[in-house]
């Protein structure tokens, strides 16, 4: 699925996405299930919209460790900030917000930004539904949640 969003957007993965660990997307039992897929991505909101930037590289250091991940897609909101998006395949709303949050910190740090100006959201495909959030913990928070 991955794969045929960054290419709907004009960039190719140098990798197999299933070769990378956790990259496999459990649930996606066919082709034609990945072409409904693919389908209603397009008919999402960020279909017709152009990227920032799409598997972001960042690496965070948060409570002593270092957190290394991908940004699925990064948005310009419109409004002198931006919104990290993770897309989701599954078909319940069951991502923890956790992790927009940590995208959102590492997107504002490495770009010199206040993260008030990022949010974040999970575009659960398979359901048709995007859910926002403009009210995810900021370093500190991550830092004394991961330190528990």
């Amino acid at each position: 699925f991955h794969a045929l969003v960054e290419a709907h957007y004009g960039q190719q993965a140098l990798l197999d996405p299933t070769d990378l660990p956790g990259q496999g997307h459990l649930g996606i039992d066919s082709d034609p299930e990945l072409d409904e897929l693919f389908e209603a991505f397009v008919r999402s909101e960020y279909g017709n919209r152009t990227p920032v930037a799409i598997e972001a590289p960042f690496a965070l250091r948060l409570a002593g460790r270092q957190i290394i991940g991908r940004i699925d897609a990064v948005f310009d909101d419109g409004a002198g900030g931006f919104e990290v998006v993770d897309w989701k395949t599954n078909a319940e709303r069951s991502a923890d917000p956790l992790q927009l949050a940590i995208y959102r910190l590492a997107w504002a740090e490495q770009r010199g930004l206040d993260p008030a100006a990022v949010t974040g959201a999970f575009v659960y495909v398979r359901l048709g539904d995007t859910v926002r959030f403009d009210d995810l913990p900021g370093r500190a928070e991550l830092e004394t949640l991961l330190s528990r």
